[in-house]
């Protein structure tokens, strides 16, 4: 396993430019039964900025996850240059393993213009500051007796980002409410690079989403008779952000049924500014 400074989200994010078209990355093994969505959401709009003119940035990607992702294989992104018109750039990116397509992505740039705002999203009031809260990987930590090997072996992957998950109460909800909360940052140094920024944010959305859904019916994501995977990942960024600044994640599911769950969430600075939102549709299955 890789260690100390290969693990950085920098890194990551760092592809290897191949011919043509053809970008490629590293992959992380988080513990999962799969590679990580966030790394294949991150790693193919990093790949599709670099075909960008630098003035235009990503306002919005949508995604489909199509087959498990190797963690012990690097990913190939093919992207293919749809539009460059006057005010916005689109692209499709394709993420390849062993010849097969195993993801695809559209995402689409825009200039800077400036235009009619308003924001009617709130963040929760009366919520603890991150500073006040214990970081997730301290649980783990203490508890490394309690959790998969798998998970116990990887644990430094999950390092880069601080998560720091609000108990349900002081979220203001009950155990059951399919909401929750974290705050959660960077644990290095981004300056101003928006690309670096964004392609962060991806990943870090795929932390805890679909599970979400699996609150009101108290199944322990865990649970061995349980399937749980992506089908499809959207996100939207309104403004501009900092991500190794504590932003606010907030998700809810507001539906589940048919073997399916469906997240929404939302990315507020500390000042109470939508900086993002995302959208997920996973699958869910219990065995019987």
């Amino acid at each position: 396993m890789s260690q100390g400074k290969d693990i950085t989200l920098t890194n990551l994010f760092s592809l290897q430019k191949l011919e043509g078209p053809l970008f490629q990355g590293q992959s992380w093994n988080l513990g999962f039964r799969a590679l990580f969505g966030g790394q294949v959401l991150g790693q193919a709009l990093t790949a599709a900025i670099q075909t960008v003119d630098k003035l235009r940035h990503c306002h919005s990607f949508h995604s489909y996850f199509l087959l498990p992702g190797d963690v012990s294989k690097p990913v190939v992104y093919d992207v293919e240059n749809i539009r460059d018109g006057n005010s916005f750039s689109v692209r499709r990116i394709k993420a390849i393993q062993n010849e097969r397509t195993i993801f695809y992505m559209t995402a689409s740039f825009q200039i800077e213009e400036n235009g009619l705002e308003h924001q009617h999203a709130v963040p929760p009031s009366d919520i603890p500051l991150p500073d006040t809260l214990e970081p997730d990987i301290k649980k783990y930590e203490d508890n490394l007796h309690a959790i998969p090997k798998s998970l116990r072996d990887a644990i430094d992957y999950h390092r880069p980002i601080d998560i720091r998950t609000i108990p349900d109460e002081q979220f203001h909800v009950d155990k059951l409410t399919p909401r929750r909360g974290m705050w959660l940052k960077a644990n290095e140094v981004f300056n101003s690079s928006v690309a670096l920024n964004q392609a962060a944010l991806a990943y870090a959305s795929d932390y805890h989403l679909l599970t979400t859904s699996l609150k009101p019916h108290n199944v322990n994501p865990a649970d061995k008779s349980l399937s749980l995977a992506s089908i499809d990942h959207a996100m939207w960024f309104h403004q501009p952000f900092h991500f190794d600044e504590w932003l606010l994640y907030t998700s809810e599911s507001t539906f589940s049924g048919r073997g399916r769950g469906f997240i929404k969430g939302q990315f507020f600075n500390q000042k109470g500014i939508l900086v993002a939102t995302t959208t997920q549709e996973g699958l869910i299955r219990v065995k019987k």
